[in-house]
């Protein structure tokens, strides 16, 4: 049985020029215990469809046109606010993309850790200090207690970025989000942040599911990816098989992108062009106008997520003429 099930998601944003899409029809499931990377560029559609699970999305100009987000069984999208403001926490736990802008400037670390147990257990001031004291512990701040009363600006960013962690944690969630967790972290601070989520998975008994525009972090930390190009999956596969044979041409520049030590070229691949305008996308593929192997067929229908393996969906019309890396 899946912890999390989404089924046809679309959310909608007002522009000036009428709604658009910035999700379209996107269907995943994610099981208990599994992480799951999701990768695309910026624009692709990540971010919201993580806010659609929580229930955070900005009302207006979004909003959910259709489909289903079915967590532990029930219909999160038939939940008022009151309702999901239960979910979240001992539910669904959330570490946001920068935590300097996510964390409250004006109210101390420990104040803004024990406000949530405070909220979802109705502990009294000293279980909720003990707590935040322990999950601080947990998520490798030395001195955890004198660190309750620091304020934000008073952490490094990794420091902040493990009070996040901790925040997302302190409930024991069952699924935790984590949009974008290693930006802006150099790169062996980015390495302790993976470790560690690993490690509070196996402590915590939790899904993750990570947000990401890096293959790198989805190589290191995910069971299974999904695949996101202008607001549509386009491709999802367990991780070994999606890089050793990607079949879709985004998924394969993605992956030709990242540099290799062996590899003498003076100047990185990339993939040309960029995003389409998500109120004007294209009518058939959304990534035909920068792919290479594109055909007319490619331009004429959307082209459906099929499966083309076990656990491993495409929607490119041509992936079995794509040649194997």
């Amino acid at each position: 049985m899946s912890l999390l099930s989404v089924r046809n998601l679309q959310v909608l944003f007002a522009g000036e020029h009428g709604e658009f899409a910035a999700v379209d029809d996107v269907s995943f499931d994610l099981a208990p215990g599994e992480v799951l990377g999701i990768v695309g560029e910026s624009g692709s559609g990540k971010s919201v469809t993580a806010l659609s699970i929580m229930g955070l999305l900005p009302r207006p100009p979004a909003r959910v046109a259709r489909g289903s987000i079915v967590f532990e069984g029930e219909d999160l999208l038939r939940y008022g606010e009151r309702d999901l403001r239960r979910i979240r926490g001992p539910g669904i736990g959330m570490i946001f993309q920068e935590p300097m802008t996510s964390l409250n400037p004006v109210f101390t670390i420990g104040d803004q850790l024990m406000e949530t147990v405070r909220v979802h257990e109705r502990a009294g001031q000293k279980r909720q200090r003990d707590r935040a004291v322990e999950m601080l512990d947990k998520v490798g701040i030395a001195g955890a207690e004198r660190r309750l009363d620091d304020y934000p600006h008073q952490l490094s960013g990794g420091m902040r970025q493990r009070v996040m962690i901790a925040m997302a944690l302190i409930c024991n969630p069952r699924l935790l989000i984590a949009d974008e967790p290693t930006t802006a972290l150099d790169v062996t601070i980015q390495q302790q942040i993976l470790e560690l989520l690993l490690d509070l998975r196996e402590e915590f008994r939790m899904a993750i599911m990570i947000i990401t525009h890096n293959m790198g972090v989805v190589a290191e930390t995910a069971d299974r990816v999904i695949v996101m190009y202008a607001g549509r999956l386009v491709e999802q596969a367990p991780v070994d098989g999606l890089f050793a044979r990607p079949a879709h041409p985004y998924t394969r520049g993605l992956l030709d992108s990242i540099p290799k030590l062996s590899d003498e070229r003076e100047r990185l691949k990339t993939i040309p062009g960029t995003l389409p305008n998500p109120a004007s996308v294209p009518p058939g593929c959304r990534f035909e106008p920068r792919c290479a192997w594109r055909v007319g067929a490619c331009a004429a229908a959307v082209p459906p997520l099929a499966a083309i393996a076990a656990g491993h969906d495409s929607a490119c019309i041509r992936h079995r003429e794509l040649p194997v890396q």
